[in-house]
């Protein structure tokens, strides 16, 4: 059995569409929410193993059972943007590996099918909040404006559904959700299908985003603002597109989303390092033991409260 791995998000999942629209093959779908990326230890448990593709998880967090892998002599493909540490090197694995923060997987995995489905490359991209590149991709294969808004809004949707602590905060498993979106030709044939998911989730994201209006920051400066969300699925759903609005709005700015977890002792945490210098967001968070990411965009999954400040600090010092 072959095994298509992926990041629950946006660039993961349109990442994987465009792959097995131009190579269609049976497999086994092995994802889960957006944190949720050491993937590779639920199939190195499976006996069944013929072949694997990895998409947008980070190799440096799976490394271990990427080698297991290697040694059963399991044919790899592996695809991602992420830190990415040791690359192995061996017959039966391939790596497009590229750590440029105006890239994502979405736009690696289009490069290397030829562009054969580009428009919707443009979807996971502008998902990713990779809006400069996704404009240029959209430009150069002819995509007006207005259908680019589309586009935009679609990618920020299939992005949104990816963040919770659980599948149970989703509004759509992103199996599943992989599986919808297979069933359509093109990105715009979802505005054309009442029942799409793009309706689901666009009615979902609506509703949280009214929770949003009444937030302010705990924390702003003239290089860093930070906010703090409550323990509730509408918060863990919309931290991360929160985190990216931020970003959008002061592209000088470093941004954090702290959304409060269930025990109320920890925090998961969204940083987006400012637009006009995307770098460093991997670096502080993985200065933390739960910490990492890309240069761009990266996250902690458990924060201490009594290390928020020291977190803050870090944020506020690398950017000043």
């Amino acid at each position: 059995m072959h095994y298509d791995v992926f990041n629950g998000d946006a660039d993961g999942i349109i990442a994987l569409l465009q792959l097995r629209k131009a190579e269609p093959k049976r497999s086994t779908l092995v994802t889960g929410v957006k944190r949720d990326i050491k993937l590779l230890d639920k199939v190195c448990a499976r006996h069944d193993v013929s072949g694997v593709t990895v998409l947008d998880v980070s190799m440096e967090k799976n490394i271990d059972p990427l080698y297991t892998l290697i040694d059963r002599d399991v044919p790899v493909f592996y695809c991602d943007h992420h830190r990415a540490g040791e690359v192995p090197q061996a017959d039966n694995f391939t790596a497009l590996i590229d750590l440029d923060p105006h890239t994502c997987t979405s736009l690696l995995i289009n490069k290397h099918l030829g562009g054969q489905f580009a428009v919707w490359a443009v979807v996971g991209a502008y998902g990713d909040n990779m809006f400069a590149s996704a404009d240029a991709l959209a430009e150069q294969v002819g995509i007006s404006s207005e259908k680019r808004e589309f586009l935009k809004e679609l990618g920020t949707l299939i992005n949104y559904n990816g963040y919770g602590a659980t599948l149970g905060d989703l509004h759509i498993e992103p199996a599943e959700l992989f599986v919808q979106l297979m069933q359509y030709s093109s990105p715009f044939d979802l505005l054309e299908d009442k029942a799409s998911p793009y309706y689901t989730l666009k009615e979902g994201y609506a509703e949280d985003l009214l929770q949003v209006d009444a937030l302010t920051a705990s924390y702003d400066s003239d290089v860093a603002k930070v906010f703090e969300l409550p323990c509730e699925p509408w918060a863990r759903r919309i931290s991360g597109v929160f985190g990216n609005s931020l970003a959008n709005q002061s592209p000088d700015k470093a941004h954090a989303v702290l959304t409060l977890n269930e025990k109320g002792q920890d925090y998961t945490v969204s940083v987006r390092a400012p637009l006009n210098n995307r770098t460093g967001a991997d670096e502080i968070c993985a200065a933390f033991p739960t910490g990492g990411g890309r240069k761009a965009a990266a996250g902690i999954n458990q924060l201490p409260i009594s290390t928020k400040a020291e977190f803050i600090h870090k944020l506020e010092s690398f950017y000043s």
